[in-house]
């Protein structure tokens, strides 16, 4: 099969260990992770080649960064090295009615800093089927927005899949320009779009009627409409994906999604989860499952199934990365949500 690329940007992620939080630890776990590093970490797991393209500075850290995506399978055969530092986040893991926090230091990253021309996109798709990226690499700086921009361009000529997580993050756009005036560019080249319950609304102003995302109401039949608006305004997206995330607390979470594809509507499985080991990396985990749904079933209904159960599996995870087999999701698609031992 070939491979799936994806780009952005990956960070050390430091964790507080046991729930503790910033003010009170004096350790955190290291690894390392971003939205993109994350889809490519899920398709490798599923037999997928994937092959992760990001900008690494040319030392220890780096390095390490660069072991650690080869140990779970991600191809790096075009990351480029550059730049003077390796982009940090701070995650401190909440609990019950205590929110997580993130606390980001990625300024001037390497990623950020990306000079014109670092990548040869031509050579990166030459053998490739896939193109994924997020709406938060080109939130990270002006030449990350360029460099995404290119990427994305040059894919859709060379007749890739184009996919995109609408993924806004508000902390990360301060280079000038908002999301609304860099995003559409983009999302017009993708075929395929994926979002959680309040993307559309503030990135494109769509939102969902009768939702309450902080209440736990998240009712599949309103992102139905936000689906359309999103597939009416981009006539290239051939499928649109929303994760249903009910946060009845940081340790208790409704989880579902819907599927619009090609005019037709699909609804996948929702999973009540509590206790929730590690929700970072949710999402990403849907779009890995969905990518992959997409590529070996032939069946929209099978693929959000499998994504579903895909990112439920992830919520058990420590780490950004979801760490599960096709034949562990299966088993949940099947309806076995038991966690009896296997033996």
């Amino acid at each position: 099969m070939k491979p799936v690329v994806t780009f952005g940007e990956v960070m050390m992620r430091l964790a507080t260990p046991a729930y503790e939080r910033f003010i009170q630890t004096r350790r955190f776990d290291v690894t390392f992770a971003g939205g993109e590093a994350n889809v490519a970490a899920s398709l490798a797991q599923f037999g997928i080649p994937a092959q992760f393209v990001t900008r690494l500075p040319g030392n220890d850290l780096g390095d390490a960064c660069l072991n650690f995506l080869r140990q779970y399978g991600i191809g790096v055969d075009h990351i480029v090295r550059g730049g003077e530092r390796l982009g940090v986040y701070y995650l401190e893991t909440g609990a019950v009615q205590r929110a997580s926090k993130v606390i980001y230091d990625r300024a001037d990253s390497a990623i950020a800093t990306i000079p014109e021309g670092a990548i040869d996109w031509k050579t990166v798709f030459a053998d490739a089927q896939w193109f994924h990226w997020t709406g938060i690499t080109p939130a990270i700086s002006e030449a990350a927005a360029r460099e995404c921009l290119e990427a994305a361009k040059t894919a859709r000529e060379m007749g890739l899949t184009v996919s995109c997580d609408l993924n806004y993050r508000a902390k990360l756009w301060k280079w000038g320009k908002a999301a609304a005036e860099v995003m559409p560019e983009l999302v017009s080249l993708c075929d395929v779009a994926v979002g959680n319950e309040e993307d559309a609304e503030k990135v494109f102003g769509i939102k969902a009627a009768d939702a309450d995302v902080t209440g736990g109401k998240v009712d599949a039949a309103s992102y139905q409409q936000v689906c359309v608006e999103l597939a009416k305004r981009f006539p290239n997206l051939k499928t649109v994906a929303i994760t249903l995330r009910g946060s009845l607390s940081a340790s208790h979470n409704t989880w579902s999604g819907i599927l619009f594809h090609e005019g037709a509507f699909y609804e996948g499985p929702q999973f009540d989860i509590m206790p929730i080991v590690d929700r970072v990396g949710g999402g990403d985990s849907f779009c890995g499952g969905l990518i992959y749904g997409l590529l070996t079933y032939g069946e929209p209904g099978k693929a959000i199934q499998f994504a579903v159960a895909a990112s439920c599996l992830k919520h058990t995870i420590h780490g950004d990365f979801n760490l599960v087999r096709v034949a562990e999701v299966e088993k949940l698609m099947g309806g076995d949500a038991s966690g009896r031992v296997s033996r």
